[in-house]
């Protein structure tokens, strides 16, 4: 697919305004200049302000503007990009000021997901994105049309090309939301239909090493770029978790700070997965000075995908590169039941692994069930539904050993089975119907 970002093999500039609710102490423009090089731009120049508030007209102060336009024709560049997200007349009148491109912070996220996505699903979720974003803008940059409506001749141009505009790109928002949402619909069916398969899906800020530990515990192939956003398309592997069995195990699009919120809406099925998991592997950078911050913000997207509440292992990757054992431990410190592990050196993954099996058997009992052996509609329910283990047979009895979800209980084949946990002497006959929550505690 051709590259189509707006910023590709261009001179970049890096503006950031630091406001009061920034809390990390890191180099504020590290992770733009992480965007622009991963647009394709080259950068050749940065500048911040701090401010208790952003302007009004142009974001920066006056002198600020001057001493960006300054350094556009010093460094001869072609495009300012913020760290920060404009309103569509603050981008107007940076332009107008500096003489090139404003992009924020939005626009350069939404380009590189343009450039970045392969799947037809994928696409048309940049695409509405895209759209939603620009919706607003394309109002305003018909404004400045509207003192020529009453002019003689030029009787209403710009409120009708406005007005024509806006119905195509209405329409074709309409149409992408409906054609996503049935793209939702059969990403829910698939999902379910994996139910009784453990589902396990890759979550955590962007480059922290999803699709690598992806890659080392599935034996799968997949591009693991040292970029952001290497990842927009969920990618789901079997992984033979040690101690326990098949699972799957998802990759999904990588968070970042202040992730446009036209995206995860777009990316609701994209992201389904993680909405569907019985458990979550949220993956943070071990190495990055500002762990902290993007464990919080991935938290908060988390909140936002209403999946803040689902199971969750925090596992702290790239340990491998920390050369002072005190940074991991102040962030053991900070998040006591994280794993420590290295995808790239394998160094934790037999303790990620004993972990993810633990918590997966919260959700799970492991049991031993005697019934008639001629009874085949429980068996291959037992099949379906969860893992047997070994079936042992005695005269026309059978007793299977399983590992099944406590949910699938209630819903056994008909006649009387005798249930037990596994390895326990003791037995006792229980019909399906009696499998309610007491029934549950006795065989847990």
């Amino acid at each position: 697919m051709k590259r189509t970002d707006s910023v590709a093999r261009e001179a970049a500039i890096l503006v950031g305004v630091l406001l009061p609710n920034r809390s990390d102490d890191s180099d504020p423009l590290d992770e733009l200049e992480g965007l622009a090089k991963t647009a394709g731009a080259r950068v050749v120049g940065r500048l911040t302000q701090r401010r208790t508030a952003p302007d009004k007209t142009t974001f920066l102060g006056s002198g600020k503007v001057q001493e960006l336009t300054d350094l556009v024709k010093a460094t001869d560049a072609d495009v300012v990009i913020f760290d920060n997200n404009l309103n569509p007349a603050q981008t107007r009148n940076l332009e107008r000021a500096t003489g090139v491109k404003v992009i924020d912070r939005t626009e350069s996220i939404l380009d590189i997901f343009a450039g970045r996505a392969r799947t037809h699903e994928a696409r048309l979720a940049v695409e509405l994105a895209q759209l939603e974003y620009a919706l607003p803008r394309l109002k305003r940059m018909w404004t400045h049309l509207s003192r020529l409506k009453m002019g003689i001749g030029m009787r209403g141009p710009g409120e009708k090309q406005l007005e024509e505009d806006r119905r195509l790109v209405e329409k074709r928002i309409h149409d992408l939301r409906g054609e996503l949402k049935e793209i939702e619909a059969r990403k829910r069916r698939l999902v379910a239909s994996r139910e009784e398969h453990g589902c396990v899906s890759l979550v955590g800020y962007t480059n922290a090493g999803k699709s690598t530990l992806l890659n080392v515990l599935t034996g799968a192939s997949e591009v693991a770029e040292d970029k952001l956003f290497a990842t927009l398309d969920t990618r789901t592997r079997r992984w033979q978790l040690p101690g326990w069995g098949p699972v799957l195990l998802s990759d999904t699009v990588g968070f970042i700070r202040d992730l446009p919120h036209h995206l995860i809406a777009s990316f609701k099925a994209t992201l389904e997965e993680a909405r569907q998991a019985d458990l979550l592997l949220h993956v943070a950078d071990a190495h990055s000075s500002v762990a902290c911050e993007q464990i919080a913000s991935v938290y908060r997207v988390l909140e936002e995908l209403h999946i803040e509440r689902k199971d969750t292992l925090l596992v702290l990757n790239k340990i491998d590169r920390l050369e002072d054992r005190a940074a991991l431990e102040r962030l053991l410190n900070r998040y006591p039941n994280a794993l420590p592990v290295s995808a790239k050196s394998g160094q934790g993954l037999a303790r990620l692994a004993a972990a993810v099996s633990d918590a997966l058997s919260h959700g799970f009992l492991d049991l031993d069930i005697e019934a008639s052996a001629a009874d085949g509609r429980l068996l291959a329910y037992l099949a379906a539904h969860g893992e047997v283990l070994s079936q042992r047979y005695h005269d026309s009895r059978v007793t299977v050993h399983c590992r099944i979800p406590r949910r699938r209980l209630g819903q056994l084949a008909e006649g009387t089975v005798r249930i037990r946990p596994h390895g326990s002497p003791h037995t006792s006959a229980v019909a399906p119907t009696e499998f309610g929550p007491s029934a549950l505690e006795d065989v847990a």
